[in-house]
C-alpha cells in the first residue's frame, strides 16, 4: 500500500483552497497544515493513501505528457458520487476533460470523470460498480 503521494504546487493557498471544496467529496479530510505544506487523509478513520501539497520551489509548469506523474484516481462508492464531483469541479470553474460516463476500454464497471486542477494536474473519480 502506497502511504501517501506529494505534490508540488506553484501555489499552496490556492491549491488548498480548492482541494478544500473538492476532497471532501472523494472521502478525504485535512490531517495538518501549515505555510509550507498541506496534507489531506481518508476520512472518518480510513485506511488508505495520504496526499500531501507542497509549494513549489522551483518555476515551472505540470504536464502529464512529461515523464512522471500522468494522474492521480480517486476510488468512489457510488456512480452519484462521481457525477457529484464533475458538478463541484465545474463549481469551481473548472472544466471536465471527460464528463461521467462509462469506459469499455477498462475493466467493468468503471464509470469515471477526468478533470485538471487549476494547476494542471489530472484528477479523475471513479467508481469500480453498478450501484448508484
Amino acid at each position: 500500500m502506497i502511504g501517501h503521494l506529494g505534490l508540488n504546487v506553484p501555489d499552496l493557498r490556492a491549491a488548498v483552497a480548492y482541494y478544500d471544496r473538492i476532497l471532501p467529496l472523494l472521502d478525504f479530510e485535512t490531517y495538518f497544515g501549515d505555510a509550507t505544506q498541506h496534507a489531506y487523509r481518508p476520512a472518518d478513520g480510513k485506511r488508505g493513501t495520504y496526499l500531501f501539497l507542497y509549494e513549489s520551489t522551483e518555476p515551472g509548469t505540470y504536464s502529464r505528457h512529461r515523464t512522471g506523474l500522468q494522474h492521480l484516481a480517486f476510488a468512489v462508492r457510488t456512480r452519484t458520487r462521481v457525477r457529484e464531483v464533475a458538478a463541484a469541479v465545474i463549481g469551481t470553474g473548472g472544466e471536465l476533460l471527460y464528463a461521467p460516463r462509462e469506459f469499455p476500454e477498462y475493466p467493468p464497471p468503471y464509470y469515471a470523470t477526468f478533470w485538471s486542477d487549476p494547476h494542471g494536474f489530472l484528477l479523475e473519480a471513479v467508481c469500480h460498480h453498478d450501484r448508484e
